[in-house]
C-alpha cells in the first residue's frame, strides 16, 4: 500500500502536513486558522462529513481524504458558489491524469455515470482583527481510489472509484487536485464565480436531464435541469416555469 509522504504531494507555496488518522481534516484546519495555505491529508478520517451533515466513507489506504485551508477575499455572498469552484478544479486534475469520464453533479459530487467518485466540502469563516474583509475558507476533498465493493453493498448505490479508469498514486491524485484548486482560488479570488461557471455547465453530469431535487426544507421540485444561476444556483424548467435552486440536493434523474 502506497503511504501518504507530505515530500510527495508537490504543491508549491503550500503547507503540506500528513496524519495517519484524525476525525475530520475540515474540522482540524478550521479550528487552527492557520496564516498561510496548508495542505492536511490523511491516512484515515473517522468522522468525515458530507453535504448537510451526511457521513463520507473513507477507509485507511483506500481513499484520498484531504482539506487545503486558505484565506479568500470575495463578498460573503459569493461564498456559496465556492464548492462548485472547487469541483471544476477537481475534476478537471482528475481528467488530466486521465480519468477522462470524470463529470459533475451539483452541487458538489464528482461522478462517473450514475456511480459517485467524490465529493467536496467546503466550510469557511468570517476574519476579525487584522485579517477583517477575508474569509477562512477550507476545502475537503474526497475520492475513492480504490474499488470497495463492501462500500456500495452498505449504501446500496453504484460507487466509483478512481481503479477503474487509472492506476492512482494517491500522493500524485492530491498534489494535482491541489494544485487545480490553488489556481482555482485565485482565479476566483480575482474574476469571482464567473470564471467558473461555463466550466461546471461543461462538465454537468445531468444538464438537460429531469431531475428529482429534494430542497433543505424537505419537500422536492422536479424539472429539467438549466445549468447554473450566475450565483451558482441550480437552473430547473418546471412546469410552472424557471426556478433556482439554491440549497438542496439531486436524488432522482432520468431521461427527458
Amino acid at each position: 500500500m502506497e503511504r501518504l509522504e507530505p515530500e510527495r504531494i508537490d504543491v508549491p507555496g503550500v503547507e503540506v502536513r500528513v496524519v495517519a488518522r484524525c476525525s475530520s481534516t475540515n474540522s482540524l484546519l478550521l479550528a487552527q486558522n492557520a496564516a498561510g495555505p496548508v495542505l492536511l491529508a490523511t491516512e484515515e478520517q473517522i468522522a468525515g462529513r458530507g453535504q448537510h451533515g451526511r457521513q463520507w466513507h473513507s477507509a485507511a489506504g483506500a481513499d484520498v481524504t484531504f482539506s487545503l485551508s486558505r484565506r479568500v477575499r470575495r463578498p460573503a455572498r459569493e461564498l456559496a458558489s465556492l464548492s462548485l469552484v472547487a469541483g471544476v478544479a477537481a475534476a478537471r486534475a482528475l481528467r488530466a491524469l486521465g480519468a477522462a469520464a470524470v463529470a459533475l453533479k451539483w452541487p458538489n459530487d464528482l461522478v462517473v455515470g450514475s456511480a459517485k467518485l467524490g465529493g467536496i466540502l467546503v466550510e469557511t469563516r468570517a476574519e476579525v482583527g487584522a485579517e477583517a474583509g477575508a474569509t477562512h475558507a477550507v476545502v475537503g476533498v474526497g475520492i475513492n481510489c480504490f474499488r470497495r465493493p463492501i462500500l456500495e453493498r452498505r449504501l446500496r448505490r453504484p460507487v466509483a472509484a478512481l481503479d477503474q479508469f487509472i492506476r492512482p498514486s494517491r500522493n500524485a491524485v492530491i498534489g494535482a487536485i491541489a494544485r487545480a484548486l490553488i489556481a482555482a482560488l485565485e482565479r476566483f479570488e480575482a474574476e469571482g464565480f464567473a470564471a467558473a461557471r461555463s466550466q461546471w455547465e461543461a462538465m454537468d453530469a445531468h444538464a438537460g436531464q429531469r431531475l428529482r431535487v429534494r430542497l433543505a426544507d424537505g419537500r422536492s421540485i422536479s424539472g429539467i435541469g438549466a445549468g447554473l444561476a450566475a450565483d451558482g444556483a441550480l437552473r430547473l424548467i418546471t412546469r410552472a416555469g424557471e426556478r433556482a435552486v439554491h440549497s438542496g440536493r439531486i436524488v432522482a434523474t432520468r431521461l427527458p
